[in-house]
């Protein structure tokens, strides 16, 4: 099968075509990467390539609690622990960079962070914090031209730590509702200068920091993760949305980005996303493409591989309980079922004792 075969992304060769989706885990202590986030990682190294969990570039990107950071030295130097047990069984490791945007609150961050969006739009429901329970979303600063300037070099920043760190490369993380995406759909980006309005102006922000990172490390080393049709976070469905996507695609693989990531929840009850935004995005993009979402199987893996829809696939929620996901789906034996109500618990209870 393709899918157990070596593949070269960018300049570096993944001993299979499985990618480890990232995952919140929310296990950093003081959002600092840890010994046991190093075994959590290393036990799952035989995937082709491991994407972390979202790491903010920012102490304003850190929305919820104990997810880590890269944006300190005792960060990065948490980070090398995680890569060298990675490396050491011969695995790939990719650094998810995640900025929250609106989707945080207070309480999970430092005291002189903040809450920013591209508008002022208020996320409905409720946040969990460690110290109060759920809270109600505040409503998120707008942004300056200056707060867009330095969250762009943040981005480069991060980049910089985890190449420094020992990551094989970056994904930014421009789906889901999260910053980058708040800046794409028009539900959250009401802004009328350069950065809101037209599709263009809305693409800006995602590309401007594509291009930067890819400056800063180098285009082979950078990924982005995309959500079409995504409802996370109160994301709509908007018109022209093919088009903004295709536009998206198109100039990101101008920009040389070494793989566009598609997420698809509908197998988590999210709105179906229809396979054509998908080619899409391909066709515009030109470059190697992961899938993600609802992949349980080796079987559904290898007709995405063989009907070249996809160079990779990323299994997410089944790596939780089979760390050795790789071997069972080779030799197809059943998959253990996870722990619902360990997957954001700290601790090593639901995460490194499978």
């Amino acid at each position: 099968m393709k899918l157990f075969k070596d593949y070269l992304l960018g300049k570096i060769t993944l001993k299979n075509r499985i990618v480890m989706a990232p995952m919140t885990r929310s296990r950093a202590e003081e959002n600092i990467p840890n010994d046991l986030m190093a075994t959590y990682y290393g036990q799952r190294a035989t995937a082709g390539l491991i994407i972390t969990e979202g790491t903010s570039p920012s102490p304003n990107g850190l929305g919820y609690p104990r997810i880590p950071g890269i944006f300190s030295e005792g960060q990065t130097v948490g980070w090398k622990k995680i890569t060298d047990a990675v490396h050491d069984k011969g695995g790939k490791i990719f650094l998810q960079l995640m900025h929250t945007g609106r989707v945080s609150h207070p309480l999970n961050m430092d005291k002189d962070a903040k809450v920013l969006a591209p508008s002022a739009i208020t996320l409905s429901g409720e946040m969990y914090t460690d110290q109060k329970g759920m809270q109600p979303y505040p409503e998120p600063e707008v942004m300056t031209l200056e707060d867009i300037e330095q969250a762009r070099q943040e981005y480069v920043i991060a980049a910089k730590n985890a190449i420094k760190a020992g990551f094989d490369g970056v994904e930014l993380h421009g789906a889901n509702g999260y910053l980058m995406d708040q800046f794409f759909n028009p539900c959250t980006n009401r802004r009328t200068d350069d950065y809101g309005g037209s599709v263009e102006n809305r693409n800006r922000f995602l590309v401007e920091v594509a291009q930067s990172v890819t400056d800063a490390i180098g285009k082979e080393k950078v990924g982005i993760r995309l959500s079409p049709y995504g409802a996370f976070n109160d994301m709509t469905v908007f018109d022209q949305i093919d088009f903004a996507y295709e536009s998206l695609a198109k100039a990101l693989g101008e920009v040389g980005l070494t793989y566009i990531h598609i997420v698809d929840h509908q197998a988590m009850g999210a709105p179906e996303v229809p396979e054509s935004i998908k080619v899409k995005i391909q066709q515009a993009f030109g470059g190697d493409i992961i899938r993600s979402g609802g992949f349980e199987s080796a079987e559904q893996a290898e007709k995405v591989l063989e009907s070249g829809q996809g160079q990779l696939v990323a299994f997410g929620r089944p790596f939780i309980a089979n760390p050795d996901l790789v071997e069972k789906l080779q030799n197809g034996e059943a998959l253990k079922a996870p722990d619902f109500d360990t997957f954001y618990t700290p601790g090593s209870k639901g995460y490194t004792d499978y």
